[in-house]
């Protein structure tokens, strides 16, 4: 979802006119808007599934760039349409609009309350023991650093040109997806980080978490309408598709590997937690870590502040720079209080996979697709397929939503 930013910070051109970008470029901004922090918690999602959990990440995998074509065939359909709303609004008027709108801006609101969440608890890592105490109260460290995380964000979200920051933020992705698995990989390779024998080959009740982190780190349709229509040869999408997924599928399924077999079932939610600090690879690890969210931030903001601005009554855009201030800051402010209200990053982006990224990414596709294209009530292979991914869409969103609000609870009891 880290990518979807992209669909309203940069203009996209008509469907009808020729884009500029190569194959090879299209295919690099594509890695980039699939890579995301999900690579952080995807070897908890395999050391709650155990081993053979691995197939659903690869069946996900193969879906989901499945669910990328189908957006290109909608666009196809229909030359006006630029973005997942489009198609959303395309398939069932305003409605399908509104309801698309929404599941990507619930989505972006929790992956950036992850953000906080993230840089809390690593910088807690790296500087524990920390705490202070105020008139009796005493806030934790990771309190403390989500704070601080979210004050230097501060003047960020007050930019209202963030152009320069998305070329910045474009190309970082992938690098930090490479650089977080190859610290891994210095890490036990050459810092003698052994490895684990608590692993098991599969956990049935742990499969409802692993999916629902396996669909988060896929939750990136959205930008793939601008992809596609600034490609310079439009019948090369399919195979940026399979490059992509094929490329980022190998990335996570490493890390996923390498960092179960380190730590077992002892990995925590987020792997760095598990990293010896003292360690030169856990510390580039980590800070690769704490460095993108920081950057992304403001980016992952700007579509709800602009959302609601649009909510708003007009005479509130006659100062239109304090309305983005004043919007931008009381966002920030509500993300750290979720934060740290709910400081469980693991179960969060759990229920983020499976409530939102599983409907953004599988279900809209899927269904606005049978829709526009008038096959829903056909026979035949496509259908088949397009039902099916619906139905485990559906058994995902249902058991994954579940499973991570119950855990959320119990830990709230804790």
């Amino acid at each position: 979802m880290e990518a979807a930013l992209s669909t309203t910070m940069s203009p996209s051109s008509n469907n009808n006119n020729g884009g500029t970008t190569s194959f090879a470029k299209t295919c690099f901004h594509g890695v980039n808007g699939i890579s995301g922090i999900g690579i952080v918690s995807i070897p908890f999602a395999l050391a709650s599934g155990g081993w053979l959990s691995l197939i659903f990440l690869f069946i996900i995998s193969m879906a989901a760039c499945y669910t990328g074509l189908l957006i290109k065939r909608c666009m196809d359909k229909d030359s006006t349409i630029e973005s997942l709303p489009d198609i959303g609004q395309r398939a069932f008027g305003d409605k399908g609009r509104l309801l698309v709108n929404i599941a990507m801006n619930c989505e972006l609101y929790l992956v950036i309350t992850g953000y906080l969440i993230l840089e809390g608890d690593n910088l807690n890592k790296l500087i524990s023991h920390f705490h202070v105490d105020i008139g009796g109260l005493r806030i934790s460290g990771t309190q403390c650093f989500v704070l601080i995380s979210a004050l230097i964000i501060l003047p960020t979200v007050w930019l209202e040109d963030l152009s320069k920051l998305l070329s910045y933020v474009s190309a970082t992705g992938a690098l930090a997806s490479i650089i977080f698995l190859c610290s891994l990989l210095w890490n036990g390779a050459i810092d003698g980080t052994k490895l684990h024998s608590k692993c098991v080959l599969f956990n049935w009740k742990g499969v409802p978490a692993a999916v629902s982190l396996y669909a988060f780190c896929y939750s990136s349709h959205p930008v793939f309408p601008s992809l596609y229509t600034s490609m310079k040869n439009k019948h090369q999408f399919s195979n940026v598709l399979l490059v992509c997924f094929t490329l980022c599928t190998l990335v996570y399924a490493a890390t996923a590997v390498l960092g179960y077999l380190m730590f077992g079932s002892e990995v925590q939610s987020e792997i760095t937690l598990n990293l010896p600090k003292e360690k030169l690879s856990s510390k580039v690890a980590i800070y690769t870590t704490l460095v993108n969210p920081i950057t992304k931030y403001a980016l992952m903001l700007r579509p709800i502040v602009d959302a609601t601005k649009s909510m708003l009554p007009s005479h509130y855009n006659k100062r239109p720079k304090l309305t983005h201030i004043l919007i931008s800051s009381i966002l920030l402010f509500s993300t750290v209080v979720v934060a740290l209200t709910l400081p469980f990053f693991g179960y969060l982006m759990s229920l983020v996979g499976a409530l939102l990224s599983v409907s953004a990414s599988f279900l809209v596709p899927c269904v606005c697709y049978l829709k526009i294209s008038g096959t829903y009530g056909k026979l035949g292979c496509e259908m088949i397929i397009n039902y099916s991914i619906v139905l485990i869409g559906v058994a995902i969103a249902g058991f994954g939503t579940y499973n991570s609000l119950l855990e959320i609870i119990r830990h709230l009891k804790l």
